[in-house]
């Protein structure tokens, strides 16, 4: 299959890399200098298991998805809207669009700019760049999709890739689920600036995850949305399975660059004011954040 990779960060990295390897084409859309890197060396991917130079097709230009049969739209939230008027009129009538960001309604806010189906994808993994060109994966790497009728040869073509796609009929509440995760880990790791083993040995953790919690799945039910799970065993599973991991949040402050809290906690804040609803641990630390951003 072809594929191509628009926003070529960490996860974008990480599944292009993925598929490259496995021999189906790929092309990673990205910056200038993450783009000479590749070009000059191949992509690096650095996993516990191998550590390797992949040759991928890299480009800066948003006509890299001209030929592509899936797009995996890996860009930030915040930019949503921009790359996705900049894809619109190079993609093929007929290629499925993949929404792998964080946050709730991209897939959706996607389909508004490129009058298509977009479809969203819970994305599961570890993964930060090391270098321009040099992606290092830390865990997991599942994806969960909506079955629709080229699913098959989609899962089987990341089956040989070593990436493992499931189908849910509720891809909604999956992605509330990640969501409320993320609301638990993401701005509390950039406020201390430590990793999920040491945030939540830190006093008094626990419980405000415990409120973020509780409020966001208020607020999904309001929504009239079924969270998929246990958000709690996945919220404390979080600090076990990845110790060393800073947020993307985190890394996004530590840069100076600005982060997606506006669709993480701050999205619940939009639904929870529909609703009439209070959400004073979400408001309080999406403040801090969008504060903590201020400064850089």
């Amino acid at each position: 299959m072809r594929f191509a990779i628009m926003g070529a960060g960490a996860v974008g990295c990480y599944y292009g890399g993925m598929l490259a390897r496995a021999g189906h084409r790929v092309t990673l859309i990205g910056r200038d200098t993450h783009v000479a890197a590749c070009r000059a060396h191949g992509l690096r991917l650095q996993t516990s298991t191998f550590d390797a130079y992949v040759p991928v097709q890299a480009t800066t230009e948003p006509s890299g998805v001209q030929d592509a049969d899936v797009v995996l739209f890996c860009v930030k939230s915040t930019d949503t809207e921009s790359a996705g008027t900049e894809i619109r009129p190079h993609l093929k009538p007929d290629a499925v669009v993949l929404s792998l960001q964080n946050g709730v309604d991209n897939a959706h806010r996607l389909s508004e700019v490129l009058g298509r189906a977009v479809m969203a994808a819970v994305v599961y993994v570890a993964c930060g760049m090391a270098g321009p060109g040099h992606v290092q994966h830390h865990g997991r790497g599942e994806l969960v999709i909506r079955a629709y009728p080229g699913a098959p040869a989609l899962i089987a073509a990341c089956a040989q890739a070593g990436v493992a796609v499931s189908t849910s009929d509720n891809v909604l509440g999956e992605l509330w689920a990640k969501l409320v995760m993320n609301c638990a880990y993401n701005a509390l790791s950039a406020l201390t600036r430590r990793p999920y083993a040491e945030l939540v040995a830190l006093p008094g953790i626990w419980e405000v995850m415990r409120d973020v919690e509780r409020e966001c799945l208020a607020v999904a039910s309001a929504d009239g949305v079924t969270v998929v799970g246990n958000t709690w065993a996945g919220i404390e599973g979080i600090a076990r399975t990845m110790p060393t991991q800073l947020s993307s949040t985190a890394r996004d402050v530590l840069r100076g660059h600005r982060s997606e809290i506006d669709h993480i906690n701050g999205y619940v804040l939009r639904r929870a004011a529909v609703h009439g609803l209070p959400v004073p641990t979400n408001r309080l630390l999406h403040t801090l954040v969008r504060a903590l951003e201020t400064t850089h």
